[in-house]
């Protein structure tokens, strides 16, 4: 999960070398949390937030297929 989310955020970001994922593991769930480059914030949540709702709906699918409920926090 957490490769996952690395691989988009470093993909859409141009400080690749800048993104923090740091993975918190619980019994039933799994919290990421991802920090950027403060210039890449606008790009990694995007207009509306649009471009973070994507991101939380592939890792939630892919969540639910492992049987865990995924959050990811954006962190400034």
């Amino acid at each position: 999960m957490k490769e996952l989310v690395e691989f988009i955020v470093k993909s859409l970001v141009d400080k690749p070398e800048a993104v923090e994922l740091k993975e918190v593991e619980g019994e039933k769930s799994a919290v990421l949390e991802l920090r950027v480059d403060s210039a890449d914030l606008g790009k990694v949540i995007g207009k509306q937030g649009r471009t973070a709702k994507a991101i939380r709906t592939i890792i939630n699918a892919s969540g639910v297929k492992n049987g865990k409920k995924v959050v990811l926090e954006i962190l400034d």
